[in-house]
């Protein structure tokens, strides 16, 4: 958990911090950043782990863009109404994100001032934490009666920030229990890559691979005069390993995971039992 703790510091440390001033909206008092400066400004933050964003106008009168639900659960974007009333431009095709919301503002400031400079797209970065659980048959290690054994674990996902991106990358820390007879357990350090071949705004479908792994392994195997012996060992490999999975959103910033793993692996044999590797978690930005 220390290796994690140092790992996620570093990736914090690589997004770009903005400078807060304090506002007062509605009697609410507020810690904003500016992202953009213009005929209109864009304002937002995270607040009690929501994203908020804000308009102000010239006036320095500031408006929330919400997008709220209905008693069916249904968001009723009231965010693009707003924007069509400040800018006389449609925002039907505004996601409620900072790039798409930038993107926005910054046209629209273009086209009021002709000495308006269109700033250069950064990474925005987001981190996302998942907590999961599940079962896996371990079908890359020698599993005779093919037992299935409880798992655990957690992942740091990080892509650019922006929902509608395909790619991401992920740290993931699992532990495997011993299920039985079959005296296996590792805790395996993962970093993989994944692609979001279905990306809509409250689901996706997506494949994964995890490129480099490190377990740290005990096992009990049979010995000389098949007398069991007890193993403990580090492992580092390059296995190449693939799998499927699902996002399916909860709330705004959270989402139910379905994954089904280590379906096969490039560099590393399988035991000759199909994976029953499954796990269900709750992934949240963090």
């Amino acid at each position: 958990m220390k290796k994690i703790g140092i790992i996620l510091c570093f990736l914090l440390s690589v997004t770009s911090l903005s400078a807060q001033e304090t506002y007062t909206v509605k009697g609410e008092t507020l810690q904003l950043k500016t992202e953009v400066e213009g005929s209109l400004d864009l304002l937002w933050n995270i607040i009690d782990g929501n994203y908020r964003y804000f308009i102000r106008t010239t006036d320095n009168s500031i408006t929330e863009l919400g997008n709220t639900r209905n008693e069916n659960h249904h968001y009723q974007e009231e965010y693009k109404t707003v924007l069509g009333n400040l800018t006389g431009v449609s925002a039907d095709k505004v996601n409620l994100t900072l790039p798409d919301l930038k993107a926005f503002i910054e046209n629209y400031n273009e086209s009021q001032d002709p000495n308006f400079k269109v700033s250069e797209p950064k990474a925005n970065l987001q981190l996302m934490l998942d907590v999961f659980g599940g079962i896996t048959n371990s079908p890359l290690v020698d599993n005779p009666n093919n037992e299935n054994a409880p798992q655990f674990g957690g992942e740091l996902e990080l892509s650019d920030g922006n929902r509608t991106s395909r790619h991401a990358l992920f740290i993931q820390l699992r532990h495997v229990f011993k299920p039985g007879d079959f005296k296996y357990t590792t805790t395996e350090l993962a970093l993989g890559y994944r692609f979001r071949v279905i990306n809509l705004e409250n689901f996706d479908v997506f494949a994964q691979t995890k490129f480099a792994t490190l377990n740290f392994v005990e096992n009990t195997v049979p010995g000389a005069n098949d007398i069991p012996v007890d193993i403990s060992e580090t492992a580092f490999d390059v296995p190449f390993t693939f799998g499927i999975g699902a996002d399916i959103r909860v709330t705004r910033q959270s989402f139910l995971t379905i994954h089904y793993n280590e379906l096969f692996a490039v560099l590393l044999e399988n035991n000759g039992h199909f994976s029953t590797n499954l796990t269900l978690g709750y992934k949240f930005n963090l």
